[in-house]
Order: structure tokens, then sequence, then C-alpha cells
């Protein structure tokens, strides 16, 4: 790192045991980590306890002979509040994003499944410019500039009133374009955080989870970035000129849409073909290809512009921009189709073994539908609130238009059907799982606390009711894969905007509801949309007031910013490729000073370390033991990346770290579990596989009667980490001895 080995050193501990802990998504600090807290409670709960200062002790955990360390990464997906807030308007990219990681563990899948992932991603590009054309271009450009009702009172736009069409479009043109450029310095930045943090060269790991810490992501995302901007230009030519061609298309207007057309057909052609954009950094001759395509793309902007400025044809007398509509049509109608062929690939390559496909195979399919979903909506929202906006104050029937374009309208009742069909399906599998689940808490509950006495009852269903809830986790599967056909198909009913239908018409025609109702029905999906997205502004700010409150919110963000930027450059920069190399940088010093390494990681945190092993050199690992606890690396994590988190790749780092590895689990918890076996009694002291003797349960509460020095029962855990607690000590204390029975001498500093 830039500073120097002095701040990498720290305190001189060579020769010791260091305990490297890595917390979870809480973002908790550093005396959180290694709880160095002043005061701890002794008794009572949340509202009310009591508490003793902690004696003094210096920097050393509960087991003698280890030093504890912590390494904070919480700040990396999301850093200030200002780049959290971007996060929220790019969430359909960084889900579309993600989509990409989320193939078969089958590779005859994976270019077919990158390329659709990464037109996707382009489409959304295309709508994020469509949308800002809509407002800019049509509802002010081309209705409230010529319509003198909307200019008064709107100084800042008045100037614009009586001017030509030509001017008007071509100066509000320079909004879609300065919204390009915005992203496009956005993306191409970083922060400082994630500098000179570059993967080494030596290849240490053949498995794909252990390329996300080796991987330098940024000659692709350059790649990517260039393409998208070249996309992102050539859409806001081609609004333009299909306005300017409406009342008849000159040779200059047609020359200009053909290089248009071939603009976009090359950003696709690029991103079907993995094998040639997926090369390594030293492929400067593709990195000049996508930037001159870049630049064609800008230079072609400006000539359209001054070719709608300076045209003398007349205009088309329409009441929308002339030809919006239909591109806008055409996304939606690009949209749908590449999401049933993905839907498609992905069930013809999945694995047919009966219990082996996670999410029926179409993990990637429901993501990338549901960041579509998100966006369709974004862009429509954005558009309604507009022209609501322009529209204020003007007598009934006086207003700029009609409303916004019929594929919004179709999108917005897409996106409110699917969301209300979805919480349809919730209560369905809320109530035909509960019995189920309970049944399993109750035995569960009865295996860990027999003869309970007659007090401890209502606590046994707490706890029972704990377990029940946590194990709905598993039910999120369908759910999610329900929400994903669901949105795939209100992104496929848009398309019926090309037929001049509004959703009220087709629904009383077909249905028999009242057209009022349907109408009433969409105008709520909008301030629904607005809801969700004014949620996430205010889930995005508090998360840095409240440690709780960031421990549900930053979910979202720690693990859609894990994965690199490999379908859309304009996602959130992946923290990974800072924090694994990070830690393995500091392993390695640690091993080099005659140190053994204990590391010890709380749910998302466990993830890091597995990425983190599988990156270390066989010499360091000889000197490295692995507790994880609350970790998702099984029930999450395989599920959604089954070609990157498998039995191939846990077994290889049970086998990278000599199998010194304990993982502490809950029934409790609704995130972590088990990662190699569910067994619920003790771990036979001898197995003929190790991976046997990795998992070990939690009894969660210790107990459900109240001690004698307490007010209340011990509390239920779930998913919080559980550092002081006496299994995550005896963990240590095991691991502990096991790396002071290794063989050998020390590894060589290096």
């Amino acid at each position: 790192m830039a500073d120097g080995s002095a701040r990498l050193s720290g305190p001189d501990v060579s020769g010791d045991v260091v305990e490297l802990r890595v917390h979870g998504v809480s973002g908790a600090g550093p005396d959180q980590v290694l709880d160095l807290r002043q005061i701890t409670q002794v008794a009572g709960d949340r509202s009310g306890g009591f508490y003793r200062q902690r004696p003094r002790r210096t920097h050393t955990s509960a087991v003698r002979g280890v030093t504890l360390e912590a390494y904070r990464w919480g700040d990396l997906p999301s850093g200030t509040v200002a780049r959290t807030l971007a996060l929220v308007i790019l969430l359909p990219f960084m889900l579309v994003n993600v989509a990409i990681w989320m193939r078969p563990a089958n590779s005859g899948s994976e270019a077919m499944v990158k390329s659709l992932c990464r037109v996707l991603a382009l489409t959304l590009t295309a709508l994020y410019v469509l949308a800002i054309c809509g407002v800019a271009l049509d509802l002010v450009g081309w209705k409230c500039t010529a319509s003198p009702r909307c200019l008064t009172g709107r100084s800042w736009l008045s100037w614009l009133g009586g001017q030509p069409v030509g001017l008007r479009l071509a100066v509000l043109a320079l909004v879609p374009a300065a919204a390009i450029g915005l992203v496009w310095r956005f993306s191409n930045r970083p922060g400082r955080a994630f500098d000179a943090f570059r993967a080494p060269d030596r290849e240490v790991c053949e498995l794909p989870l252990g390329a996300v810490g080796q991987w330098d992501a940024e000659p692709l995302v350059g790649r990517l970035r260039s393409i998208h901007v070249a996309a992102a230009f050539a859409t806001l030519n081609l609004t333009l000129l299909l306005a300017r061609a409406a009342a008849g298309a000159t040779v200059i207007t047609i020359a200009l849409a053909v290089v248009t057309a071939v603009i976009l057909a090359a950003c696709v052609a690029l991103l079907c073909t993995p094998p040639l954009i997926d090369r390594g950094t030293t492929n400067h001759r593709l990195d000049r290809v996508t930037s001159t395509l870049r630049t064609i793309a800008v230079v072609l902007t400006v000539l359209v512009v001054v070719h709608v400025l300076a045209s003398p044809q007349p205009w088309s007398g329409r009441r929308g921009l002339p030809g919006y509509d239909t591109t806008l049509a055409g996304v939606f109608v690009a949209q749908t189709t590449l999401l049933a062929a993905l839907g498609v690939v992905l069930l013809w390559r999945r694995d047919r073994r009966p219990g082996v496909t996670p999410m029926f195979g179409l993990g990637a399919l429901v993501i990338a539908a549901t960041g579509v979903s998100l966006g369709v909506a974004y862009s429509a929202e954005l558009v309604y609130r507009a022209a609501d906006f322009l529209d204020r104050d003007l007598p009934t029937g006086a207003g700029i238009a009609t409303g916004p374009p019929r594929a919004y309208t179709w999108a917005i009742f897409g996106f409110l059907r699917a969301v209300l069909l979805t919480l349809v399906v919730a209560g369905l599998l809320v109530l035909m799982s509960r019995r189920g689940r309970q049944r399993a808490a109750a035995a569960i509950v009865a295996h860990d606390y027999p003869n309970p006495p007659a007090e401890a009852g209502p606590r046994l269903r707490q706890v029972r009711t704990a377990i029940a809830r946590a194990r709905f986790t598993e039910k999120l599967v369908p759910l999610a894969v329900a929400y994903g056909c669901f949105a795939g198909l209100g992104t496929a009913t848009t398309t019926v905007g090309l037929l001049g239908r509004f959703p009220s018409d087709v629904v009383e025609r077909f249905a028999g509801l009242p057209a009022n109702a349907v109408t009433f029905g969409i105008a709520f999906g909008s301030w629904v949309i607005a809801a969700i997205i004014l949620g996430l502004i205010i889930g995005g700010v508090f998360a840095y007031r409240t440690v709780p409150f960031r421990r549900h919110v930053g979910v979202l963000w720690d693990l859609g910013t894990f994965w690199p930027r490999s379908a859309h450059p304009f996602a959130p920069p992946c923290y990974s490729e800072r924090a694994v190399p990070e830690l393995t940088r500091r392993i390695t010093y640690l091993v080099g000073r005659g140190n053994a390494v204990l590391l010890t990681g709380h749910s998302h945190g466990s993830v890091l370390l597995a990425a983190t092993v599988l990156r270390l050199p066989p010499h360091v690992g000889n000197r490295v033991a692995l507790l994880t606890h609350g970790s998702p690396l099984r029930r999450l994590y395989a599920r959604l990346f089954p070609a990157y988190v498998n039995d191939a790749a846990l077994r290889e780092i049970g086998h990278r770290v000599g199998w010194r590895w304990v993982n502490l689990w809950r029934d409790t918890d609704p995130v972590g579990g088990w990662v190699f076996s569910a067994h619920r009694s003790p771990a036979p002291s001898t197995v003929a596989d190790p991976a046997d003797a990795v998992d070990r349960r939690q009894r969660d509460p210790c107990d459900v009667v109240t001690p004698p020095s307490d007010s209340v029962p011990p509390p239920i855990e779930g998913h919080w980490p559980g550092e002081s607690d006496e299994p995550f000590t005896q963990a240590v204390r095991e691991l502990v001895r096991r790396l002071s029975e290794r063989t050998g001498p020390p590894a060589p500093p290096t």
C-alpha cells in the first residue's frame, strides 16, 4: 500500500497467533469488531439492563497468546451519503451486473449468458437516455415550449417560447448529453479508496471464486464504458433524427441515421463476443477500437444537433415528439426478447439432477428481470412526475399532453401488476409453509430443551417463532422466481402500446373492469414507485446514522457490489477488488513475520475470507485457520452463484487451510447456516471426511429459563455476531491449538 510497511506492520507480534476478524454487512466499527467496549451488559435486555465496566486489558482476546486484529471494510461499498444516493439511482444497473455472475455451473452457458446480460444492460442505458429525452425533448421541448399556458409563470423556460422547433430541440438536447457525460464521469472515478489495489500477476487458484480477488476489471470496464457511452449518444441521435424525418427525410438525415444504426449494431456485436471483449490488459488494440467507436458517436451527436438546428425542412405537427413512442416501445420489445432468450438458455443448460440446481436454474433471469423492471419503473416515474409538474395549475383539458407515452403507462401498469401478484404469492407461501415450518421448529426446540419447566412455556413459543421465521428464507427462492416471471411479463405487456391502446381500454374491454378504476390503479402505481425510490433514498441516508438500520439496508449494497463490473460499467464499483488483495497482502505479511493467523468472519465477512483463502500461496495457507459464523456461503451464495460457490470451491477452501475450519451456525439465523452438513449433534471426534467436522450448531438461546442473577431469559441472538459467546471462544481455542500443532518451521518472510 502507498503508506508503506510501517503502517501495515502495527505492533510487533512476531511469533504470536493473530486473530484477524472481518465483520459482516453491519458496518461495525473496529471497537465493536474487537469487542473492546469499556462497558458490558451483565443482565437485562435492550430495553433495560445492568452494566459494568470491563476489566482493563490489552488488545488481546480471551484466549491467551492470541492478538486481536480487525479489518473494517464497511465503508468501501457505500462511502459518503452522496455516493449512497447515487447507488439508489444506479440500482437497476447493479442488479443486471449481478445477474451475469449468477450463471449456472455448466461452463457451456457462460458465453451465451454473458452476451445476453450485457445486451440487456445496454438496453438499460438506452432506457436511461430515453427517459431524459422524454422529459427534455418531448415534454419540454416539443410540448411545453409550444404552449403559452405551460410557459406562464416559468421564466426559466419562457425564453424558448416562440422559437423554432429545431432551435428548441437543439438547445434541450444538451440536457441528455450532459446526463450521459455525468454518468460517464461518475463511472470513471471509483474513488481513491480503490487506487493501487491491483491483483497480483501470479495465478494461485483456478476456481472461479478465486478469480474475484485476482481479476483486474478496469480494462473490461473501460471497454464496456466506451461501448455504453457510444450507445447512449447513438440513442440520443436516433431520437432527434426520427423527429426530424417525420415530415420528410432528406439525404443528410438518412445518412446520419444509417451511421447511427451502424454504431448501435457495432455496440451490440462487441457485447456478443465475450472471448474478444474479455481479453486481458495487454490488448490495447481492442481498447482503441471501443474508444474510437465512442469518439465517432460523440462527433456524430454534434453533427446531428447542427443538422436539427439548421435544417430548413418543416416539422411534423404531431402532438408528441415524432418517433419517440416507437423507439421506446422498441426498447421494451428488445428487453422482452432478451429476457425470454435468457430464460431459454438457463433452462436448457441447467443441471437436471434432482436437488442440484438452485432457483430452478433461473437465478440470472430473476435478477435481470428485476433490474429491468426497476429500470422501467424509474424511467416511467421520471416522465410521469415531470408531466405532472408541467401540468400543474393548468385548467382541466389544457395540459401539455394527455399523459406520458403509452409505453410508460403500460410499464407502470405492468410493475404494479407484478408487485400485487408477488404479494399474493408471498401470502400464499406464508400460509402454505407455516405448518411445516412450525413443525420443524417444534422438533428443534424439543431436541434443544428437553423437559423444560412450566414457566418456560412463553419463551419456548418465542424460540419456535424465531426458528420458523428464519426457515422462511428457503421460501424466498420460489418467491423471487415468481416476481422475476411477473416482472418479465410486465415488461412484455408494454409492447401493447405499439397498438395505440391504453391499459384502461384493454382491461375494460376484456376483463370488464371500469376504465376509471384502472386509471386510478396506474396513478396509484406511480405513487408506489415514487414511495419506493424515496424509501431507498431515506434508507441510504439513515444507514449512516443508525447501525441497526444499516445492518438491514446495507445488505443490498454489500452483496451487489461484491461482484466486479462485468455487465454494466455504470454499476457501483466493486469493493472486493480492494478488500481481497488487501486481506491477502496482510495475511501474507503476518505469516512472513512468523505468526500464525486465525481468520474469523461473520456473515458476508466469511465470503470475503473464502475468496481470500483461495488467493493465498500454499506456504501461507499452511499457517492459517478459518472460523466462520453466520455464514451465508451455502445457504445463499451457493444458491445464487452456483458457478462460483459450490462443493468444489468450498472443499478447496478447506483443503487450503488444512481443514482447520470451524463454522458456527444457529437455527434462529435467517441468513447464515451450515456449510457442509446440518448435523445437530456434536461433531464426531473422528470422521472419514474432514468436511463433516466443520459445522458446529449453536443452541440459541443458550437457555429458556431466567437465571437467578437476571430478570429476563437469555436473548435470542439470531444473526447477531457472537464473538463474546462461549462456543466462539471454544472454537478459537481449538483452532489455536490446531495451529500450534502444525509441523514444519515457520515460512520465510516474503
